[in-house]
């Protein structure tokens, strides 16, 4: 799935079908969907600028999570974002959203726990490939609509579902968080 950047419109929508003959193994996501969503990605008339994974980047076992994957398969920037922790810890992040707290594993940063949205759950961001935490954080935030996930995420759940048919636009609510962020981009 490709969306424009600042409008986040969608652009263009690729799926691919397949068996998954590799059996799900936390820490492996990789090796199970990597195949379809490379696929996916060659039916693409328009290169993406950047990748966000619905998966890890470095908060990783391995540090080599789904999101390093396809950055370093593509050589382009990716970003981890994920809805849940496979490795580390971390403290409560305040309820506002744009707060924060590292994700810590075996005393290194791997990346940290987002508040995207009052009163959910944060998301999980980390390095995939080419970008910088800060950069990864500015990028998921300006990414999400009023919802938990970024829309790309959020549309690719859709899309997979079947349940994208007839959207041609995205909200254009931002939740003001641009200009707080604005100087990680540099």
């Amino acid at each position: 799935m490709v969306i424009e950047y600042p409008g986040l419109k969608l652009v263009e929508v690729a799926t691919a079908q397949g068996r998954l003959d590799f059996p799900y193994i936390p820490g492996l996501l990789s090796f199970r969907e990597s195949v379809l969503i490379l696929a996916a990605g060659e039916k693409l008339k328009v290169v993406p600028d950047l990748i966000l994974a619905d998966g890890q980047g470095i908060a990783h076992p391995r540090r080599l999570g789904l999101a390093c994957h396809l950055g370093l398969l593509w050589d382009m920037p990716a970003i981890g974002c994920a809805k849940s922790v496979l490795c580390g810890g971390h403290g409560v992040p305040g309820e506002a959203p744009g707060s924060y707290t590292e994700l810590v594993d075996r005393g290194e940063t791997i990346g940290v726990a987002l508040r995207t949205k009052r009163g959910v759950r944060p998301v999980y961001v980390s390095i995939g490939h080419r970008v910088d935490l800060e950069t990864a954080i500015y990028w998921v935030l300006e990414l999400c609509l009023g919802y938990r996930l970024p829309e790309p995420a959020r549309l690719a759940h859709l899309a997979a579902g079947g349940n994208l048919e007839g959207r041609d636009s995205i909200p254009s609510y931002r939740g003001g968080l641009k200009d707080k962020y604005a100087g990680a981009m540099g």
